[in-house]
C-alpha cells in the first residue's frame, strides 16, 4: 500500500511470459489478509458521506489505507509562536497567536472576500478568505483567542495570511498535543469546507485509535532491519505522522524510504528472475557461417570491447533456452545498430528469421541502406515494410515474411499489422524503444509461436539509478566506450549578438564542401515566449545564405511524411547544404558530411535533447561542430545546461546531470512517470538507500527466489495480500 507505483509502466517488454508471478511463486498456501485499512474512508468517525467524496475527489482518499500513507509534509513545532512584530518577508510559513479584533466583509462578486484582524502584544496580522466565507463567519468570533497557521504574504508592506488553519487555544490546549505536529497537503477546496490540515491530522489520529500492529504488520525480514538500523513498520507509520522528536520522524522517513525502494525493486526482481526461471525461449545453439563469415571477412572496423561484451551477453542470453528480454542503451555513434544486426545474423545461422523496428520511414530506410551494404556477400535476403510500400510490392513482401525465403525485415509502424506474418521470427530489435507504445511492441511479440527474443536500444543514455528503477525487469546492457578515431564535437556557447560571426563561420564550413543544421524550438510566433519560430529562422537563414549560391530545405512537424521524406533526401543526397529544422530530426538522421549543428535559443532545450540533436553531427571524418545560440538573458538552470554540454560528449554524464537538473519524473524516455511515482523517496537524493536496498532484493532473490526460508515469511504475506491491489500480470 507505501508504494502507489503504477506498475503498468514496469511491465514493458514481457508479454512472452503469460503467466502472473503469484503463480510463479506459491501464494496458495497463504490466507488473504483482509485489513480494517480496505475499509471505505466514510466509514471514519468523522467523515461521513459528504467528507468522503471530498477526499475522494480532492486527495484521492478513498480507503483507511490510503489516509495511512498521506503523509504529512512537514511538522510544526507547536512550542513555537512568532511573534507578529518579528515577521518578515523572507519567512515561508508562520504559526502565530493572537485575539481576533474584528471581521468584515468586503468587496463584491467575485472580489467579495472576508478580512479579519489578529493582534498579538507585538503587532496586528490580517487574515483572509475569498472561499467559504459563511462557514468561516459560522465558525469564529471575534473577541476569542486563536492559534494561526499558514503561508505568509505581504500586502501593501503588511504581514497577510491567506485561508489560514485556525483554531481557539481552548481547544488547542485541551486536545494536549505532542509538540510535533503533522502539517498535510490540502487543497483550497477542502480548507473551505473545514477540512483543513489540523483536521486531517484528527482524522489520522482517529484512525490510529482503530489500528494496531497487526494491521501494518512487518514486511522487512529481521535481518535487514537489523543491518540497516531501520525500526520497525509499525513505528515508522506513527512516528511519520505523530513524532515526539525531531529524530523519531527523521528514522520514520529513513525506514519507509527504504520500503519504498526495496518493495519496487523487488516486483521488478520478481519479474525478472521468474522469467529467467520459467519463461520459454527459443534456442539459438550456435554461431555459424553467416556471423562468422562476416565478422572475419566483411567487418569494415573493429570491434569496440564494450560491443564485444555486449555481444557475448546477448548470444548468452539467446542460447539460454529462455526469451531475452534486454535492453541496449549506449551513447550516439556507440555502434549499437551493427551489434543489433550481427545479432540478427545469429538468429538466421539457426535458421530463424530477425526484424528491426524503427520509429521513422527515415530511419527504416537507412537501417536497410547498411544492412544490404553489408549482407551483400552474405546472400542474405532482406526487405522494407513501411506504411508507403506500394500494394504489389507489399502483397510480394508480405508472401516472402510468411515463407521464409526474406530473413531480415526492416520496417517501421506497418510491422506490427496483422497481415503481417512470419514463418519463424527469433529475433525482434526495437530501434529508439520509447517511441513505440506498449501494445505496439507487444503485437510484434506476439508474432511467433513460441515469443523470439527481443532487443529494445535506446541512443538515450539513462543515468544507472533511473535504469535500476524504471528499467529492473530487464537485463540491459551498455556500451560505454565510442569507436577509435571518432573525433569529439566541439561544442560552444555563443549569444544573438555574435551571429555575424557565428554566420562567416558557417559559410567557411559549406565553401569547404560540408553540410550545416539549423534547428529552432517553435513552429509559429508565441506570445507568451519569445522565441524566433521557424518560419522567421528559415527566412533569415535565406537572408544570410541566399540562393542560388546556397539551397535550403526545412523539415518540421507539420509537414506530410512526403513532404518530409523528399526534404530530407535532399539534404542526404547534397542537393542543398543546409537543414533548418525542428527536433523532428532529433532521431535517426545520418548524415556523415554535416559538420555543424545550430541550435537556435538553446536555452529551451532540455540537455538530453540537446545531446541528442548535437549527435547529428560528429558522423563522418571531419572535426565537427555544435554552436548554441542564445538570447543574452538566460535562467541559473539553463546556464547549468548549456555550461554541461560545452564541458562534456559524455552522454551518460550528461544524463546524470540532466537527472539532478530536472529530477526523475520528467526525463524523457523513461517507461511511464508512474514507475518513480515514489510517495517519499527520491532516486536522485536517495541513491544511496536505492543501491542498499536493490543489493538486499538481488541477494533474497538469488538465495530464496521462492521465499520458503522462514525469515522471509514476512514478506511473502506482504505480497499475497498486496497482490489484490496489483496488477501483477505481465503485458507487452
Amino acid at each position: 500500500m507505501l508504494a502507489k507505483i503504477h506498475l503498468s509502466a514496469f511491465f514493458i517488454f514481457h508479454s512472452s511470459f503469460f503467466c502472473s508471478v503469484s503463480e510463479c511463486i506459491n501464494f496458495d498456501d497463504i490466507a488473504y489478509l483482509s485489513s480494517i485499512l480496505s475499509n471505505p474512508i466514510e466509514y471514519l468517525k468523522g467523515v461521513g458521506p459528504l467528507r468522503a467524496d471530498l477526499l475522494k475527489k480532492e486527495l484521492q482518499i478513498f480507503c483507511f489505507g490510503d489516509l495511512l500513507t498521506h503523509f504529512p509534509f512537514r511538522h510544526l513545532d507547536r512550542t513555537t509562536v512568532q511573534p507578529i512584530g518579528q515577521i518578515t518577508p523572507q519567512m515561508d510559513h508562520v504559526q502565530v497567536k493572537g485575539i481576533l479584533l474584528s471581521m468584515e466583509l468586503m468587496g463584491e462578486k467575485r472580489g467579495r472576500r472576508l478580512v479579519a484582524q489578529l493582534r498579538d502584544r507585538t503587532g496586528i496580522i490580517e487574515l483572509t478568505w475569498f472561499q467559504g466565507i459563511t462557514w468561516v463567519q459560522k465558525a469564529i468570533v471575534v473577541g476569542q483567542e486563536y492559534l494561526v497557521f499558514g503561508k505568509l504574504g505581504f500586502f501593501l508592506g503588511k504581514p497577510q495570511i491567506t485561508h489560514p488553519e485556525l483554531e481557539s487555544t481552548q481547544e488547542a490546549n485541551a486536545e494536549g498535543r505532542s509538540f510535533l505536529e503533522p502539517i498535510y497537503n490540502v487543497t483550497e477546496k477542502l480548507k473551505v469546507r473545514g477540512l483543513n490540515g489540523r483536521s486531517i491530522a484528527k482524522l489520522t489520529q482517529q484512525l490510529f485509535l482503530l489500528i494496531s500492529e497487526k494491521d501494518i504488520a512487518e514486511n522487512l525480514p529481521s535481518d535487514i532491519l537489523l543491518k540497516e538500523n531501520l525500526m520497525s513498520r509499525w513505528l515508522a507509520y506513527s512516528f511519520i505522522h505523530f513524532p515526539t522528536s525531531t529524530i523519531q520522524k527523521e528514522q520514520a522517513i529513513a525506514r519507509l524510504k527504504f520500503e519504498e525502494f526495496f518493495v519496487a525493486q523487488l516486483r521488478l526482481g520478481m519479474l525478472r528472475s521468474a522469467r529467467h526461471r520459467f519463461s520459454r525461449g527459443i534456442v539459438f545453439p550456435k554461431v555459424g557461417s553467416f556471423f562468422n563469415d562476416f565478422y572475419h571477412k566483411y567487418l569494415a572496423f573493429p570491434l569496440t570491447g564494450a560491443q564485444k561484451r555486449v555481444l557475448k551477453e546477448i548470444r548468452q542470453d539467446m542460447g539460454s533456452g529462455k526469451q531475452m528480454n534486454r535492453l541496449l542503451q549506449g551513447d550516439v555513434g556507440s555502434g549499437k545498430t551493427i551489434v543489433a544486426f550481427m545479432s540478427m545474423l545469429i538468429a538466421i545461422d539457426n535458421g530463424y528469421q530477425a526484424c528491426i523496428m524503427a520509429p521513422t520511414e527515415i530511419l527504416a530506410k537507412q537501417h536497410l541502406e547498411n544492412f544490404v551494404s553489408m549482407l551483400a556477400p552474405l546472400g542474405v535476403e532482406t526487405a522494407l515494410l513501411t506504411g508507403s510500400t506500394k500494394a504489389a510490392a507489399k502483397k510480394k513482401l508480405l508472401q516472402g515474411i510468411l515463407d521464409g525465403t526474406i530473413q531480415i525485415v526492416i520496417g517501421t509502424h506497418a510491422l506490427i499489422e496483422e497481415t503481417v506474418q512470419f514463418k519463424n521470427l527469433g529475433l525482434a530489435v526495437i530501434d529508439e524503444q520509447h517511441k513505440f507504445g506498449v501494445a505496439q511492441r507487444a503485437k510484434l511479440w506476439q508474432k511467433s509461436n513460441i515469443p523470439p527474443h527481443v532487443l529494445v536500444m535506446t541512443a538515450t543514455p539513462i543515468p544507472r539509478t533511473l535504469a535500476m528503477t524504471a528499467y529492473g525487469d530487464l537485463d540491459y546492457s551498455v556500451i560505454d566506450e565510442l569507436p577509435p578515431g571518432r573525433k569529439p564535437i566541439q561544442t560552444v556557447h555563443r549569444l544573438d549578438d555574435a551571429r555575424p560571426q557565428v554566420m562567416d563561420f558557417i559559410r567557411t564550413e559549406i565553401n569547404l564542401g560540408r553540410q550545416v543544421y539549423f534547428i529552432f524550438p517553435l513552429i509559429e510566433e508565441s506570445e507568451k515566449m519569445q522565441y524566433e519560430d521557424l518560419m522567421k529562422g528559415y527566412e533569415n537563414v535565406k537572408a544570410w545564405f541566399p540562393e542560388p549560391q546556397f539551397w535550403i530545405s526545412m523539415v518540421h512537424g507539420r509537414m506530410t511524411a512526403e513532404q518530409k521524406e523528399v526534404n530530407m533526401q535532399r539534404f542526404v543526397t547534397k542537393e542543398t547544404q543546409i537543414m533548418v529544422g525542428t527536433t523532428v530530426i532529433e532521431v535517426g538522421v545520418n548524415v556523415p558530411n554535416a559538420s555543424v549543428m545550430v541550435i537556435e535559443s538553446a536555452e529551451k532545450f532540455g540537455l538530453s535533447q540537446l545531446h541528442q540533436l548535437r549527435g547529428r553531427v560528429g558522423r563522418g571524418s571531419e572535426k565537427s561542430y555544435c554552436i548554441l545560440l542564445s538570447g543574452s538573458k538566460v535562467g541559473r538552470e539553463a546556464k547549468d545546461r548549456l555550461s554541461v554540454m560545452c564541458a562534456t560528449n559524455d552522454g551518460f554524464k550528461i544524463a546524470e546531470k540532466d537527472l539532478e537538473i530536472r529530477g526523475p519524473g520528467d526525463i524523457q524516455g523513461t517507461r511511464q512517470s508512474g514507475a518513480l511515482n515514489f510517495k517519499l523517496a527520491n532516486i536522485v537524493d536517495d541513491r544511496g538507500i536505492l543501491e542498499r536496498a536493490k543489493f538486499y532484493v538481488d541477494n533474497l532473490l538469488q538465495s530464496d527466489p521462492d521465499f520458503i526460508q522462514m525469515e522471509n515469511a514476512c514478506l511473502k504475506s506482504f505480497l499475497q495480500a498486496d497482490q489484490s491491489k496489483t496488477a501483477w500480470g505481465k503485458i507487452s
